[in-house]
Parts: C-alpha cells; structure tokens; sequence
C-alpha cells in the first residue's frame, strides 16, 4: 500500500486544507493519458471533496488521498514525498519501499 513521508503528508494536508472547507477532501491522484504515441500513462493531483466512485481512499495521519485505478496499481508499492522550492512549488516524488 502507497505510503507517505512526513513532508508529504504535511504539504499534503495544508494543500487540501487551503483548497477545500470539506471535512472529507483529499488530493486525487489519477492517471492522464501519455503526452506521446506509444507512451505510459502519466499521473496527476488535484483537490477534490469526494473520491470517486471507484477510487481506492488511502488515509494516512487524517490526511485523504484518492487513487485511481491506475494510480493505485502504480502506487501499490510505493512511497510518496513532496517538497516546496523557495517559489512555493510543490513537487511530489515517488520512491520504492525498502522491504
């Protein structure tokens, strides 16, 4: 199951918390189609109020995160960071768990 860092679940949390007043919001991670022919899916995020129908939830600390089909075969293993540069972006990296 996709885990989190601290940092993550922190930038994660505060994204979600300036987006939405809803108690049940999260961020949405689903596949997009490749930018290129021949190409794998691509993953996105967005904050949303609700999951969707068939999106699997992931709750770590209180924080939401809802997986599309996709996202959550790719993920399955996987642990997510984020950082913020001194602009304000945020960047989420995903790394493999270490058994």
């Amino acid at each position: 199951m996709l885990t989190l860092t601290d940092n993550a679940t922190a930038i994660v949390t505060t994204l979600v918390s300036r987006q939405s007043d809803t108690p049940e919001a999260g961020l949405r991670i689903h596949s997009t189609p490749a930018p290129e022919a021949g190409g794998g899916a691509r993953l996105a995020v967005l904050v949303t109020a609700d999951p969707e129908p068939q999106d699997q939830i992931v709750e770590v600390s209180g924080t939401r995160l809802f997986l599309d089909e996709t996202a959550a075969t790719a993920l399955e293993d996987k642990i997510l960071d984020a950082g913020v540069d001194d602009e304000g972006s945020v960047s989420f990296a995903v790394l493999p768990q270490v058994a």
